[in-house]
């Protein structure tokens, strides 16, 4: 997975040591030149020098598909700034940013931001929520990361293709809320079938998450 970063301080210092213990690609964005020469001795990523709310240096950062995008700079206005360039101009899916101030938590969220979180253990989960199997992955959080939306693809030679919604065993704390086939929305019910090519939208927990992507991505 490939992790673009903005902000150098302690926050993403310690974001991207725990991303590249996890054998992530990580690249990350920091204005201040002395901060910057630092951090390219302390970790195995690519240091980006620049400001990260200027497109221009945000276009150097994300070549290639980016997995994440995280704004963690000291500053709310920097980090809306830039997790709008990255929703927006760059279509990253999974984008997290970072409230200072937990007032600015909800207005961040209205201006379109949905992972808008204080915390870094919540940042952290979020990051690790992102699923990226073949059937399916997280679009959105919910509850400060207790549950969220899945969107779930049914492959090819898939064990769920023909089957009843009401004969497969879903995981606890998980409900299949819609369907689409052809451009069609399904609202579903017990009996309906499952057909290759359908995209899944469901709502469950987030220690159900995995395992609900698991029966989606089975194979015959």
């Amino acid at each position: 997975m490939k992790v673009v970063i903005v902000g150098g301080g302690n926050l993403g210092y310690n974001l991207a040591l725990s991303l590249i213990d996890k054998d992530y690609e990580v690249r990350l964005i920091e204005k201040d030149k002395n901060i910057c020469a630092l951090l390219a001795n302390k970790l195995d990523a690519e240091i980006i020098c620049g400001d990260g709310s200027e497109i221009e240096v945000l276009a150097d950062a994300i070549k290639g598909k980016v997995d994440c995008f995280i704004a963690v700079t000291d500053k709310d206005q920097d980090n809306l700034v830039a997790s709008q360039l990255a929703q927006k101009r760059f279509q990253i899916k999974k984008v997290i940013t970072r409230a200072n101030n937990p007032r600015n938590l909800e207005a961040l969220r209205k201006l379109g931001i949905a992972n808008a979180v204080c915390s870094t253990e919540l940042i952290i989960k979020l990051i690790e929520q992102e699923l990226d199997s073949a059937g399916g992955r997280l679009i959105a959080s919910l509850n400060k990361g207790q549950a969220g939306i899945c969107e779930l693809q049914v492959i090819r030679d898939a064990k769920v293709i023909g089957k009843a919604l009401k004969d497969i065993k879903l995981p606890k704390s998980s409900l299949i809320v819609s369907l689409l086939r052809d451009d069609e929305l399904i609202i579903p019910q017990g009996d309906t079938t499952l057909a290759l090519g359908d995209e899944v939208i469901a709502i469950c927990s987030s220690e159900s998450q995995k395992k609900l992507i698991k029966i989606f991505s089975e194979k015959w």
